[in-house]
């Protein structure tokens, strides 16, 4: 009898037994299965993981297919960056905040902008009323942009800017300020989310139709590989996908699915696949399966690396290499016994170094109720650096490899990944898909089915559906001042008053003429950028070129 033959009945026999316990002490639940509702099984062994090659479907770290890290050495090397997305009221409350984070050892800025920045409003626009600084740092022209980064040199840290829309426009005024530090755009390193499809999808901050603004995206990622070579020129993001209420799978096929949309109008616009693709990043979210989670990240790398070798024959190693940021899980968050939260960040903050992230963002305990405060922002960035200093977790490259389930489990979701990429392609691509509503539809079945199980108490919440307590008001949180509006408006007005206003307008109408014909608009727009031209200004005139994107109702 062979090794795997004396296995399956061992295990045959052990399932005999097991039914046996589970007669006189009943498991807990009828049906076990992870945050995405996929059966975990009772046992998993060897005989779930004989028939892998390990060298083809896991491999080392460091090399193709990457299920187990874009690095050999991974944190023995370099620890993933710490980075805290920060921002709120004016540009010098930010600023102030970002100098604290880095003071306590965050090793990279993260800067959240407020609504009507993300959808190109300037702050005295009518629509801007009530939202300035709220969920964000109000940014309406390269003056706040210099006040943000004042005191920060732009050539010692990484910036990621979580802004799609008008991403071109933040990002021109990311590098004139450093141009104004002294720091050419050669030395600049960071990334811009700049991925607008995600926006169509499930967050909304949109303004283009999909063809206009997918041209802005590929005139970025052109204009960066010849100017700002070591700028991650977009984040493909899932976290904003998960947030809305898909499961793990979906997360990773409808962001890998997105990937696919970018690099097919890249090449469109006539780039070549390895001159851009080693810039491309992505940006996931982390939930509170913790094995679920850190397959999921596995079978990402995996799934990519093959889509771009052999769907798009890249040939650098680095544009086979899925490089992505990580994000706790905002809408894991409860108001109900906050402190709870410290607990729910930590574990899915260990899915994702366990699962081989390389930066990371941890949600603030009080995120649930308002803006983070300053102590629970320390507390999220101790998270991380007990988890790289004290867990010992960063010693090795993926310390789960070889375990039975979480190999099970990530060529369950690669599987999943693949049947809906394939599903996605018959629809014509992921813009279809947008367009024909599949994959809103898909999701909000998701987020559905989720919230009925966690209202039947299939899905328990500690201290939303179960475990509650009664509690005072929260106390301590962070409020911003509704004059921060009145003085954003103030200086816009100030600006205006003081910079040549006919060179702005020349800049704007030379935007204009490039938006109506097809040159790279990233000059152009680094050009208005530097006279002073605000945001608002500069998206105006891509809007009346381009127009604005109504989406199709859904039910």
């Amino acid at each position: 009898m062979s090794d795997s033959e004396k296995l399956k009945a061992a295990v045959e026999v052990w399932n005999a037994k097991a039914d046996k316990t589970a007669a006189r002490f009943p498991e807990r639940k009828q049906a076990f299965v992870t945050g995405s509702n996929a059966p975990v099984n009772r046992l998993y062994s060897p005989l779930d993981t004989q028939d892998k090659d390990y060298l083809e479907s896991v491999g080392l770290p460091g090399e193709y297919p990457y299920t187990r890290g874009v690095q050999a050495t991974m944190y023995r090397g370099r620890l993933w960056t710490m980075r805290q997305y920060a921002g709120f009221a004016s540009a010098e409350d930010s600023n102030a905040r970002y100098k604290y984070l880095l003071a306590q050892g965050q090793t990279g800025l993260s800067v959240a902008f407020d609504l009507p920045t993300q959808i190109g409003y300037d702050s005295d626009h009518a629509l801007a009323a009530g939202e300035v600084g709220k969920v964000g740092v109000a940014i309406d022209s390269l003056e706040d942009m210099e006040t943000l980064f004042a005191g920060i040199p732009l050539d010692k840290v990484s910036t990621s800017m979580t802004i799609n829309a008008p991403a071109s426009v933040l990002l021109a005024m990311y590098i004139a300020v450093a141009e104004k530090q002294g720091v050419s755009a050669e030395k600049l390193e960071g990334t811009i989310q700049n991925d607008i499809l995600k926006e169509y999808i499930a967050r909304g901050t949109y303004i283009y139709p999909p063809a206009p603004s997918m041209r802005l995206i590929t005139d970025i990622f052109a204009y960066c590989s010849a100017k700002v070579p070591n700028w991650n020129t977009i984040s493909i993001s899932g976290y904003h996908i998960r947030e809305a209420g898909s499961t793990a799978i979906q997360e990773v096929a409808f962001t890998l699915a997105d990937g696919v949309a970018y690099v097919e109008a890249a090449l469109k616009a006539g780039l070549d696949v390895d001159d851009f693709a080693p810039r491309l990043s992505f940006f996931f979210n982390a939930h509170n399966d913790l094995f679920e989670e850190v397959a999921k990240f596995r079978a990402a790398r995996r799934v990519w690396a093959h889509i771009m070798k052999d769907r798009f024959g890249a040939k650098n190693p680095k544009s086979l290499m899925l490089r992505f940021h990580t994000q706790t899980g905002g809408s894991t968050l409860t108001a109900q016994q906050p402190e709870n939260n410290v607990v729910r960040v930590a574990i899915q903050a260990l899915a994702a170094v366990l699962g081989g992230t390389q930066s990371l963002h941890t949600n603030s305990r009080d995120e649930a109720l308002a803006l983070p405060s300053e102590d629970s922002v320390r507390i999220a960035l101790r998270t991380q650096q007990i988890l790289a200093y004290e867990s010992g977790v960063a010693e090795t490259p993926d310390p789960l490899a070889g375990s039975y389930y979480v190999e099970t489990l990530t060529d369950s979701i690669e599987k999943g990944v693949m049947e809906y990429i394939r599903r996605i392609d018959d629809l014509g691509g992921a813009v279809k898909a947008i367009e024909k509503g599949y994959i809103q539809q898909e999701i909000q079945d998701s987020a559905y089915a989720w919230q009925m199980g966690m209202e039947k108490g299939e899905r328990i919440v500690v201290g939303l559906n179960k475990f509650q307590v009664k509690e005072a008001s929260p106390k301590g949180l962070l409020r911003v001042d509704p004059a921060v509006g009145e003085r954003q408006v103030a200086k816009i007005a100030a600006l205006k008053a003081k910079r040549d206003n006919a060179t702005v307008k020349g800049a704007l109408e030379a935007l204009k003429k490039a938006a109506e014909g097809e040159d790279n608009l990233m000059p152009l727009i680094l050009e208005a950028v530097k006279v002073y031209a605000t945001l608002g200004e500069i998206c105006d005139v891509l809007r009346n070129v381009f127009g604005e994107y109504r989406p199709s109702v859904m039910f």
